[in-house]
């Protein structure tokens, strides 16, 4: 751990050094900073914001929301109510976070959710320490723009890094939540299997990740109302990009970090089965504390922050597009209000839906001795869909029904409603290639029989091309209705720019218009995995007299057999559900992406005004632009897998050494604990230098050519939507692959067991390291880019454009110092 936080200062020493470079280039037109004087009057603020205004969103002057009535009301009422409803979202979290705490549980279960729970505290405070580091990166470039450059007052540059700040203690506020969530839910689930019912097996791990869900959006959405309500407008957008950037961060960071921590252990734990033909989640493993560590630090942790971000940025996009792009004041107070009243909608639509859906669920599963545990979870996504669907209706007549020509509150509801259907059916196509009832998956099992490894591999490469072909078709099409829509008459064009555009945004809106529950089953999984984990680590059959005790404390007649089958079977659901909300949030970034890089469009171009002509094939930087983004997800795809490839052959070394397998119940508490250490220096290492590099190359990148840039980011944003979906379902289908050998076929240690277990290991890092890490990583980079570029532009405009080129070179120079790093600094030999 020391070496990776020496590995910190020499970078960021680097990065002091940069710094002075781009003071020394800057500070000699600039005005001192410090002298930089406040505006003389209201009215010249007001006159600055109708005229041409730099430094894009920062410099974003928000209306009153009570000067026009929105639907009959006053806007700023109505986002009011907005704050009590994500005051009761957050309570919902809380009374089910209670409600958790109180399930009964052995206390040889709860030892281990304790001891699992220790374990994530301690890779989150060396997370936590990490982000403070990380976060000095983006303050640098937040203080050179906005302070120097734009000689903002210091107030203001003030108010922009205590709203990244903000952003990334949201996500990392949540993330301990879903942690301590996942830790009381894991242990209560494996406890409810034993009386043998499959209901409540089911029932706690939806409504843990439903508590996630509900505390993540409600406390997203709390934020983004109070910079609205109570916030000055001409101080918001400031507020907005920091608070954007911050999240961002906090995202990619705990994403990338915890998906190489995930599937280091993952794959040490996995492989022992093996190697010593031992059963799954073996107490005398040592590894398989750090993966259930990993579980929660990869699939709670990483997706809890990924949440959180996506939901904010999603919103920060259509802000700064409402702003740039719609020149009148009225029609802006309207969308914005309509945009967070429908935002308020979703939370109270998932909530009922949830509410309801369980009641069907009890209903007809309560008293059931099986259960398919998926069949009550897509109903849910569907009810919710359908709930959300009505009610986007609903509310846009209600409030924007005389807005424009009078068809605009249906036109705008269709839209959305294109990405909330893509919230159900992008699922849906997930399961044809992922679930255990699916015929691809059953295809790799079937290839493994005779092929082993080999063509168990090659088979999940399949599934997961052709998953990327429909899913990549579905989104196209969804987007299409969208541009149709908005094309449709003159309703749109007469009141902003590029609605076509404003259309992506609402479909990348839409994807999010069930947020609580897509949160909520993601989340089911690594609850799943964790009980499973649980009930075999407790050994709890092995305590004397447990039959009498848990009849005696418990009214229970365990059916241990029966408990670990069920657990089995939820964990196969788990997977599934895993996997279908992956392609649901990188499709959100990418289509997100689309109007975050109009923002920087609009900018570059004065309104669409001038170079125009530059946004396309025949400028030949724009044509570059597209072909180095590619590089770089592939890049980055390679890094992050180095990283596990690197730790897992550690864990592995330090497993086989240390393992004991005759004369003891379960593992030294002491090696499982160093195991989760490898885990953690690993992350941390690949984590560093994936980072750096996203950064330094961004800048660079930004300064070479600004059409350049555009050109990089709509590449990175295309090149890793079909890398994520792919790499995400080939890794699903392999995992459950090996479920259906383990439970259906019972067939383990088994040659065919250990073509799976292979396959399973290869789709580790493909579905929870590098797919994950793209949605965060792109919407880092766009959101980051905003900046870089703006600094570029005006660095060249003051300076010349050789400076900014040569400042180009030297940041692409430090970025291909951290991609060597990535790979040979990462090598199994150098370590």
């Amino acid at each position: 751990m020391t070496e990776s936080f020496k590995g910190f200062g020499r970078a960021s020493g680097a990065m002091v050094a940069l710094a002075i470079v781009l003071v020394t280039a800057l500070i000699g037109p600039a005005t001192a900073w410090a002298q930089q004087p406040e505006p003389a009057a209201p009215a010249a603020q007001a006159a600055a914001a109708q005229g041409e205004r730099r430094g894009g969103e920062a410099n974003l002057v928000l209306p009153d929301l009570n000067q026009v009535p929105v639907g009959g009301y006053q806007g700023r009422s109505l986002l009011m109510i907005g704050l009590v409803v994500s005051a009761l979202g957050i309570l919902f979290g809380l009374v089910i976070l209670n409600q958790l705490k109180n399930l009964p549980v052995h206390r040889s279960m709860r030892e281990i959710s304790e001891l699992i729970y220790e374990t994530c505290k301690t890779y989150l405070v060396t997370q936590g320490r990490f982000l403070a580091i990380l976060e000095i990166f983006i303050a640098v470039i937040i203080v050179l723009y906005f302070g120097v450059l734009e000689g903002m007052a210091f107030g203001r540059v003030a108010i922009i890094l205590l709203f990244s700040v903000v952003g990334i203690l949201g996500s990392y506020s949540v993330a301990w939540f879903g942690i301590r969530v996942n830790t009381y839910a894991n242990s209560r689930t494996a406890f409810a299997s034993l009386e043998g019912k499959p209901y409540p097996v089911y029932a706690i791990p939806l409504k843990a990740g439903m508590s996630i869900g509900m505390l993540l959006i409600s406390v997203e959405l709390l934020i983004m109302l109070f910079i609205l309500l109570f916030i000055p407008g001409d101080y918001a957008g400031a507020c907005f990009i920091g608070f954007a950037i911050g999240e961002s961060l906090g995202a990619a960071a705990l994403r990338i970090a915890g998906g190489i921590f995930t599937k280091i252990a993952d794959i040490g734990s996995d492989l022992m089965k093996i190697v010593f033909n031992i059963k799954e989640d073996d107490a005398r493993n040592p590894g398989v504390i750090a993966d259930c560590t990993g579980d929660n630090a990869g699939d709670s942790v990483g997706p809890s922050a990924d949440g959180f971000e996506t939901y904010g940025v999603t919103g920060v996009a259509l802000i700064t597009f409402i702003m740039l792009a719609v020149p009148q004041a009225a029609t802006q107070i309207q969308l914005l209000v309509w945009i967070f009243v429908m935002r308020v909608m979703m939370i109270i639509a998932s909530a009922f839906s949830y509410l309801l859906n369980e009641a069907i669920a009890k209903a007809r599963y309560g008293s059931a001795s099986k259960m398919n545990f998926e069949a009550p979870l897509t109903s849910l996504v569907w009810l919710t869909s359908v709930v959300s669907v009505v009610a986007t209706y609903v509310v846009s007549y209600l409030l924007i029904a005389g807005l424009g020509d009078g068809t605009l509150w249906w036109k705008l509801s269709t839209i959305i409603t294109c990405g909330t259907l893509a919230g159900a059916i992008i699922p849906e196509l997930v399961k044809v290639f992922t679930s255990v009832e699916s015929s691809h998956v059953k295809e790799v099992v079937t290839s493994s029989r005779e092929g082993g490894p080999s063509l168990n591999i090659l088979s999940g490469l399949v599934a997961g091309n052709f998953s990327a072909y429909w899913i990549g078709l579905s989104i196209v099409l969804l987007m299409t209705i969208a541009y149709f829509v908005s094309a449709l008459g003159t309703s749109m064009t007469t009141l902003m720019l590029a609605p076509a555009v404003f259309a992506f945004g609402l479909v990348a809106f839409g994807f999010l218009g069930m947020g609580p529950v897509t949160i909520a089953v993601d989340s089911y999984g690594p609850v799943t995995d964790n009980a499973q984990s649980v009930f075999e680590l407790s050994v709890i059959e092995g305590i004397p007299g447990i039959q009498q005790e848990l009849k005696r404390d418990f009214g229970i007649n365990a059916q241990f057999e029966h408990a670990k089958a069920m657990l089995e079977e939820n964990d196969g659901a788990g997977n599934t559900f895993k996997a279908t909300a992956k392609p649901v949030l990188i499709g959100t970034a990418v289509v997100g992406a689309t109007t975050m890089i109009f923002s920087i469009i609009v900018e570059l171009t004065e309104k669409l005004t001038v170079n125009v002509d530059k946004l396309g094939l025949l400028h030949p930087p724009f044509l570059l632009g597209l072909v180095t983004g590619g590089a770089i997800i592939y890049w980055f795809t390679g890094a992050s897998m180095q990283a596990v490839t690197t730790g897992a052959y550690r864990a592995v070394e330090f497993i086989k050494a240390n393992i004991k397998l005759e004369g003891v119940e379960k593992a030294s508490v002491e090696d499982s604990k160093k195991v989760v250490e490898i885990c953690t220096v690993y992350a941390q290492k690949g984590m560093f230098n994936i980072f750096l590099t996203v950064f330094f190359a961004t800048l660079a990148f930004a300064f070479v050519e600004p059409f350049f840039f555009i050109g990089y980011l709509i590449s990175i944003a295309l090149f890793g939507l079909y890398q994520a979906v792919f790499m995400a379902n080939a890794g699903g289908a392999w995992d459950n692959a090996k479920k259906i050998v383990e439970t259906e076929l019972k067939m383990k240690n088994t040659p065919l067991h250990a073509a799976t277990v292979v396959g399973d290991t290869v789709g580790d890092p493909f579905k929870d390291t590098s797919s994950v890490a793209l949605n965060p990583v792109i919407k880092f980079t766009t959101l980051f880019g905003l900046l870089a570029v703006s600094l570029a532009v005006r660095l060249a405009e003051q300076q010349g454009s050789g400076l900014a080129h040569g400042l180009a070179a030297l940041f692409f120079l430090v970025s291909v110092v951290f991609v060597y790093r990535s790979f040979y600094g990462m090598r199994i030999g150098s370590h």
